[in-house]
């Protein structure tokens, strides 16, 4: 891989290979106001010049370091070949935005946000097979609304780097760095 085989914006190249790769999942990393790093895999949702895009329930444990450290990273990771590294800032997203996608949403996805206390200690799968089947006596088959507890959020993208595997160990490597607004390409050592 060459730096000219990536486009001067890094979003073009991301969606290309997303596309490419034929899947939505990243691996989310944040770190709440103790330091400690945790990760896990989230469904990227939109990739936009201003940003990537993710939702989930803003109470869980991603939402609560989110509110302490608002910074994050993704990976992007197709198994021996490419590998994309996002770092920057984390925004929530609009009420709109979250209200627009969460309409979008499967009915039992959207019953499912309401009865998951997410990232809580539970005691059984039955208490929370109990909490679904009062959200479905709550909501029925009608409109089920977005809670206030979930929404989105967007990644603004500081570094971008894309990642290229060599069978030689000698891997291609391309970051994008934001400086003063513009994207700087360089080539990193593997």
């Amino acid at each position: 891989m060459d730096a000219d085989d990536l486009d001067p914006d890094p979003i073009v190249s991301l969606r290309r290979w997303k596309a490419e790769a034929g899947t939505d999942a990243a691996c989310l990393a944040t770190a709440g106001s103790d330091g400690l790093p945790d990760a896990r895999m989230v469904l990227v949702k939109a990739i936009e010049p201003n940003g990537i895009s993710f939702f989930t329930n803003r109470d869980s444990a991603k939402g609560r370091q989110l509110a302490e450290n608002p910074n994050a990273a993704l990976v992007f990771y197709w198994q021996g070949d490419r590998q994309i590294r996002v770092r920057g800032p984390v925004e929530q997203l609009d009420d709109a935005a979250s209200d627009a996608y969460w309409a979008s949403r499967p009915l039992g996805s959207r019953l499912g946000a309401w009865a998951s206390e997410q990232s809580t200690v539970i005691d059984d799968r039955a208490t929370l097979e109990r909490r679904l089947a009062e959200v479905q006596e709550r909501f029925g088959a009608g409109d089920v609304p977005r809670p206030e507890f979930w929404g989105g959020y967007v990644v603004r993208p500081a570094l971008i780097e894309f990642w290229h595997h060599r069978d030689d160990r000698l891997h291609d490597r391309i970051r994008y760095r934001r400086d003063r607004g513009a994207w700087v390409r360089e080539r990193l050592s593997p």
